[in-house]
This record gives structure tokens, C-alpha cells and sequence, in this order.
């Protein structure tokens, strides 16, 4: 069983910044690419980034490119997510997923396990 644990949401003004950090159980972590998704009451969740199992590949939505960076350390099994100049559009509550196949995908069902989201809301 795979657990993931998310931390650093929080309240942050327009144009600030925030890492989060998601926080892996076993011994396996390097072998899978990880993704952050992300979702607003009422709507569909979305992806947001993706990285592959070595963190030599990386994959952004187009809305947070250049201002988001995702990162991994395998031997603390942990991915992160740099926001800076965070936007009130950014709000949400932020997953992170562990993703099924090697092959990248923005589609959810692709990724197996999840954490239990981080809320992150963004002041104008």
C-alpha cells in the first residue's frame, strides 16, 4: 500500500509564493513518475504538472508554465511543487498522484494512488 501525504497549502496573497510538498510511503518511489493535479469545487480536477521517475522530464499546463516547478528527491521519496506569482485563478485544492504508466498523461485515471489534497488559496 502506497501513501501519499501532501503539506505547505496555505493563504497566500496574488503575486506570492508557496512550495508544497507531498511525502511518499515504501520503497518504490523512483520507479513511478509523479503528477500534481488540482481542483476547485464544482469542477472537473485537473493536471497541473508531471514528472518523470529520474526528474529529467518535465510536464506543465499551459497557465502555470513559468511560474510553476516540479521536482523530486528519490532518496527522501518526496515530489514537490514551487508556485511563485501566484494568481486568485491558482485556488484550489492541489493532489498529488502517483502515476500507473510510464508514458506521460494529463488524464487522472492514469494515476493510481493520490494524497488527500492541500487547499491553496490565493488573496487578489
Amino acid at each position: 500500500q502506497v501513501q501519499l501525504v501532501e503539506s505547505g497549502g496555505g493563504l497566500v496573497q496574488a503575486g506570492g509564493s508557496l512550495r508544497l510538498s507531498c511525502a511518499a510511503s515504501g520503497r518504490t518511489f523512483s520507479s513511478y513518475p509523479m503528477g500534481w493535479f488540482r481542483q476547485v469545487p464544482g469542477k472537473e480536477r485537473e493536471f497541473v504538472a508531471a514528472i518523470s521517475r529520474n526528474g529529467g522530464t518535465t510536464y506543465y499546463k499551459d497557465s502555470v508554465k513559468g511560474r510553476f516547478t516540479i521536482s523530486r528527491d528519490n532518496a527522501k521519496n518526496t515530489v514537490y511543487l514551487q508556485m511563485s506569482s501566484l494568481k486568485p485563478e491558482d485556488t484550489a485544492v492541489y493532489y498529488c498522484a502517483r502515476r500507473q504508466t510510464l508514458v506521460h498523461s494529463t488524464n487522472e485515471y492514469d494515476y493510481d494512488y493520490w494524497g488527500q489534497g492541500t487547499q491553496v488559496t490565493v488573496s487578489s
